[in-house]
């Protein structure tokens, strides 16, 4: 990972640029994410909610996260009738054979193709959106829609700088790693799912890795990919702004209409942004007091 620091918005516009005009393609698009102080890590939410240390022997200190079987269960069998009686999503049957394509030994080497299908891929991404726990990690083809949530919040706690990510899967045009290690997969931007992805223009990728100990493929964390540093795959900007330039940077989206509203499309998010309008953003001059006679 390259760390970027930028004092203002308008070095952050050149150097997006600069990093468009020399990595962005077809094949291997540009991808933002922001984040609200640029001290965190890339997680998900599934990471945040499962990934833990083991301590006991004999895999002392070894991190995991869930396993891609006790997910797809969980998600297909587990919580879908719920959620399909009462959203009226299409949620996909569990299907044995895709659950038997996670712990197959010779997967070792090649990860199932089978998931996600795309059925189950439409699924995932709506429950992404709804804030259940997600393997995927969202991102955005739009630098202005990562610079939105990166400044969307008002930390009651000082943050010194906030940070947008520019990541670029497999720039040279080929993949490759050590067999079992966490490898980050591309999903792609083109589902029919939940309103949100294409009001976001969002895109996910997914970490894994096969462990041998269960012969079965487990979610890991993106930061042990990222990590690495692979100059070849996978390369990865952390562009950190300070977070004093935040009101300019929303007032320069709400000019074009790129506001919590237009990107959630839900009540709370219409109240929202017209706190921001109103309040935080509107230009008033403060009303002079009346001299007492």
């Amino acid at each position: 990972m390259k760390a970027i620091d930028v004092p203002d918005w308008k070095t952050f516009q050149r150097t997006v640029q600069e990093l468009r005009d020399e990595y962005d393609k077809e094949s291997s698009p540009l991808l933002f994410r922001g984040q609200g102080n640029s001290e965190w890590h890339l997680t998900t939410t599934l990471d945040r909610n499962t990934y833990r240390t083991v301590t006991d022997a004999p895999y002392k200190n070894a991190t995991y996260g869930m396993t891609l079987l006790d997910y797809y269960n969980l998600i297909t069998g587990g919580v879908g009738p719920e959620v399909k009686t009462f959203s009226g999503v299409d949620v996909p049957e569990r299907d044995q054979k895709i659950a038997e394509s996670f712990f197959k030994a010779e997967l070792l080497y090649h990860f199932p193709s089978t998931f996600p299908d795309m059925q189950l891929y439409r699924y995932m991404a709506y429950l992404r959106h709804l804030a259940f726990p997600s393997p995927l990690l969202d991102w955005s083809r739009s630098p202005f829609v990562a610079a939105f949530f990166a400044f969307r919040e008002d930390h009651p706690v000082r943050i010194e700088k906030r940070a947008i990510y520019a990541f670029c899967k497999s720039p040279t045009g080929g993949t490759g790693g050590v067999v079992g290690e966490p490898s980050i997969f591309h999903l792609g931007p083109y589902v029919q799912t939940h309103h949100r992805h294409f009001r976001q223009r969002c895109d996910y990728t997914f970490c894994a890795a096969f462990d041998a100990n269960v012969a079965q493929w487990r979610f890991q964390s993106h930061q042990t990919v990222f990590d690495k540093a692979d100059p070849e795959q996978d390369l990865l900007w952390k562009i950190t702004i300070p977070s004093d330039e935040r009101e300019t940077v929303l007032r320069v989206l709400n000019d074009y209409n790129l506001n919590a509203f237009s990107l959630f499309g839900s009540e709370e998010s219409l109240v929202e942004t017209t706190w921001l309008r109103e309040h935080v953003l509107r230009e008033s001059k403060p009303k002079k007091l009346a001299m007492p006679a």
